[in-house]
């Protein structure tokens, strides 16, 4: 006889539009992101709880699994090659690790001087750091849940139209103590977020 494992919440919040967010989640404990309303990037890093010091590594991710994108059965690791979290589900497919966060320093040289005062990904981590006794030395190369990211035929980085869709989720199982920071990206300046960036919801389940 198949028997179901039965998941308790232990966390549900929505994440408005342009918002930072944060929390820990246990080991053994999922974390769903869900796109609400679809096409919306929300940008991610991850520590080890014990030791901030021990942070995620896109560089070791990739080389880990010879894959510059994530998807189910990605192991998001630091740099020693410890594991954080698995990607268990997937229902998009494609997700990046190697175009960073958008910051009012970038959005001025992509854009133009006039975007300088627009709210940015790097000001959202800063800002949901801080709670956790973390600055600037501590931010690093993140991952993009939900953005489309493909390498152009020249070797440079697009983004273009995301592949998501409204509900659309990723869920990640933590495999370590991981504090998760996320920064609901306000980029209006490119297609990541469909120019309109919308609500997703957080939820850890036990």
């Amino acid at each position: 006889m198949n028997s179901t494992l039965t998941r308790t919440i232990v966390l549900d919040e929505t994440v408005p539009a342009c918002a930072p967010w944060s929390t820990v989640v246990r080991t053994g404990d999922q974390l769903e992101i869900i796109d609400l309303h679809g096409n919306q990037a929300v940008d991610c890093l991850l520590y080890s709880a014990a030791d901030h010091t021990d942070r995620y590594s896109a560089q070791t991710t990739v080389a880990a699994q010879r894959n510059i994108f994530l998807t189910t059965g990605s192991v998001l690791r630091t740099d020693a090659g410890a594991a954080l979290m698995t990607v268990v589900a997937d229902e998009v497919g494609n997700h990046d690790t190697i175009a960073g966060a958008c910051s009012q320093e970038s959005n001025t040289l992509r854009y133009g001087h006039h975007t300088r005062h627009q709210h940015a990904c790097v000001e959202n981590f800063l800002a949901e750091a801080l709670k956790w006794g973390l600055g600037n030395r501590d931010l690093v190369s993140n991952i993009n849940w939900f953005m489309n990211v493909p390498v152009e035929a020249d070797g440079t980085l697009g983004i273009v139209d995301g592949l998501s869709a409204p509900g659309k989720k990723v869920t990640l199982l933590a495999e370590m103590d991981t504090l998760v920071l996320v920064s609901n990206c306000p980029q209006i300046n490119n297609p990541c977020n469909g120019f309109d960036p919308t609500a997703v919801r957080l939820v850890v389940t036990r």
